[in-house]
């Protein structure tokens, strides 16, 4: 199963009852295997969490540690970038140059990158003192 049948899969599973707008994410880890998650709502945090950061979750609990492929799906006009939580997460999990697919369910489509979705990150090299 290709990453977009992934993540179009799993966002028909998004729990969404106060905006009732879907988001699937599918990441491929540097082991191989596929990880997929999808945008939940509830009563306390209405604006629910997010389809990357449940990709992520399912990845770091499944034992791999690296993004090498990332793809979001929507049921928007045009293609859904992630939040700016998520692309901090995105980013501590993948390099720069790791390839992010961005779709709609209507077909438009997105090619973007880890860099290119959040250029200047917050990284450990950061913290380093010299």
């Amino acid at each position: 199963m290709s990453l977009e049948d992934a993540a179009r899969d799993v966002r028909e599973m998004a729990y969404v009852p106060y905006s009732n707008f879907k988001v699937g994410a599918a990441l491929r880890a540097d082991t191989g295997a596929v990880f997929v998650g999808c945008n939940v709502e509830n009563v306390a945090y209405p604006e629910g969490t997010c389809a990357e950061a449940g990709a992520i979750a399912a990845m770091i609990a499944g034992g791999a540690r690296q993004i090498k492929e990332l793809v979001v799906i929507a049921d928007s006009p045009t293609p859904v970038p992630p939040c700016g939580g998520c692309r901090q997460k995105i980013a501590e999990f993948a390099a720069g140059d790791v390839p992010v697919t961005l779709l709609s369910m209507n077909g438009a489509r997105l090619d973007t990158t880890v860099a290119a979705l959040l250029p200047g990150a917050f990284g450990a090299d950061h913290m380093e003192r010299g």
